[in-house]
């Protein structure tokens, strides 16, 4: 998604629709995941009968679970490989390396993480220009991650994204699973089948990933923010829970391994939320609303509104509290910057904070003092 970043910021503060939307504002993953159980079971209907009691039973043995639950038990398996510092995969592709060694080493190797970087050099610059100031060994491991990543977004976004179906990508992650057991299919590949034979990375994040070009491909709006946090975690959220084995944490940290994965989660989920925002005009163009529905709807707007390009005070303080909800991400995600190796630190905050965080006061410095500017483009 790309285009102009229609931020707006209300002087008035809008109360009622704040409270109603505020629960889902804070990024507490932990809070939710020991909370459920207990608001589990204050939905549940009870009635007479066989059914209900069988339907009842089933409720409670199998509760209903939130999209943050979901991906925190992601978190916590990526967390369990990098405790272990080795992965069962690296030793079956140590046990294969003489029949795929023509294509994994020397020349052919480096060839293939030297055109990872061109990649990145040439389509994201400030990355590329980020991953510089990392060690070589975890720079050219980023890059293989990033090339995979574009190439699996260009699947959905890229020139041919109209002739793509489910059937395609299927393909792409049976692709995956071949790496991930050390058969490369092309060089990009090989870079990619390469770094996590050496880094404790799960497949799972990448699964994920494509799972959310498939939500692309069949979905244009949510309902919730429940729904759009799943969204923006198979988009974005992965790439953090990538890059984390990559980056390392630091040796002196106190902090917790499931902390450090958290807060790079968040991240991932902040700067997907940051290009939601920016891109509603281009996205509305395509069909497509980004926003979670109940609260467009809490907030007396339509698809309609969006559609049209109003910009009125029920949308300035609608994007208001989204806005206030990305920043609250950015600043879950910056407790754990401080905790990666001291060769990551610094990469991430030029490429994950600095650009975002720039751009969203930018912006809404720009809809506070001329709205007009900053019509949404549709």
């Amino acid at each position: 998604m790309s285009g102009v970043l229609p931020w707006v910021i209300c002087p008035k503060e809008n109360a009622s629709f704040a409270a109603t939307t505020s629960y889902s504002l804070v990024p507490k993953i932990r809070a939710q995941v020991r909370s459920h159980n207990s608001k589990g079971c204050s939905r549940l209907n009870f009635s007479s009968g066989v059914f209900a009691a069988a339907s009842l039973s089933s409720a409670v043995a199998n509760p209903p679970r939130s999209s943050v639950e979901k991906v925190y038990e992601v978190v916590l398996k990526q967390a369990a490989l990098v405790k272990e510092q080795k992965k069962e995969r690296a030793l079956d592709v140590r046990k294969e390396k003489g029949q795929t060694d023509s294509m994994t080493r020397g020349d052919l190797l480096n060839g293939a993480y030297n055109r990872c970087g061109e990649v990145c050099a040439e389509y994201a610059k400030t990355f590329y220009l980020g991953t510089l100031l990392m060690t070589p060994e975890r720079r050219r491991a980023v890059w293989a991650i990033y090339v995979w990543c574009r190439r699996t977004d260009e699947l959905v976004d890229g020139p041919n994204a109209s002739h793509i179906t489910p059937k395609a990508l299927d393909r792409w992650e049976q692709r995956l699973n071949e790496l991930f057991e050390g058969r490369p299919y092309d060089m990009y590949d090989a870079a990619l089948s390469n770094t996590v034979s050496k880094y404790p990375v799960d497949i799972q994040p990448f699964k994920d990933m494509i799972e959310g070009m498939r939500m692309d491909l069949k979905k244009s709006r949510y309902k919730d923010f429940d729904e759009l946090y799943l969204y923006c975690y198979y988009v974005a959220g992965t790439v953090g829970l990538m890059s984390v084995p990559v980056m390392g944490i630091a040796p002196e940290s106190k902090a917790s391994t499931e902390s450090v994965y958290n807060a790079a989660l968040a991240l991932g989920i902040a700067n997907q939320l940051t290009n939601i925002l920016r891109d509603v005009g281009e996205d509305a163009r395509r069909g497509r609303i980004y926003l979670p529905q109940d609260e467009l709807a809490q907030a007396g707007l339509s698809d309609e509104d969006i559609f049209n390009g109003k910009v009125t005070d029920k949308w300035r303080s609608f994007m208001k509290v989204q806005i206030k909800r990305a920043r609250m991400f950015f600043d879950e995600a910056e407790k754990g910057v401080a905790e990666l190796n001291d060769a990551s630190r610094w990469p991430v905050k030029l490429v994950g904070f600095y650009p975002h965080r720039g751009r969203m006061a930018f912006f809404s410095f720009l809809r506070l003092n001329r709205a007009s500017s900053c019509l949404p483009m549709l």
